[in-house]
């Protein structure tokens, strides 16, 4: 199962990709939203999750998320934001507010993907 990780921070984007890997997700990584577009368009390429953050520095993660849902309209999102308080979840998309810990991390995957 592959889950995208969209995320700007190196440290935080190696610490999600870590903790989804021990979970025996594979995870492709993208450090910007235009990448994570190009993994998007792939048809080849398939995707379970994309795990973004709100606020990348080439595009808005709402906007990204909308963009990868005319591409793959079943595709689950889940935000990461240091701003969950004041952030409007899409319909149909999820929230995690940063900072989190691997527990809750793990537990909002998995319930997101339906696992137990």
């Amino acid at each position: 199962m592959h889950l995208l990780v969209v995320e700007d921070d190196d440290i935080v984007r190696m610490l999600m990709v870590e903790v989804l890997d021990e979970l025996g997700y594979k995870v492709i990584e993208a450090e910007h939203a235009s990448a994570a577009l190009r993994i998007l368009e792939d048809p080849g390429q398939q995707l379970a999750l994309m795990v973004t953050d709100v606020g990348l520095p080439d595009m808005r993660g709402e906007e990204l998320a909308g963009k990868a849902r005319e591409l793959r309209p079943l595709l689950p999102v889940l935000f990461a934001s240091g701003y969950a308080d004041s952030f409007d979840v899409p319909e149909g998309m999820h929230l995690i507010g940063k900072p989190f810990g691997i527990d809750q991390l793990r537990d909002k995957v998995q319930a997101i993907l339906g696992k137990p």
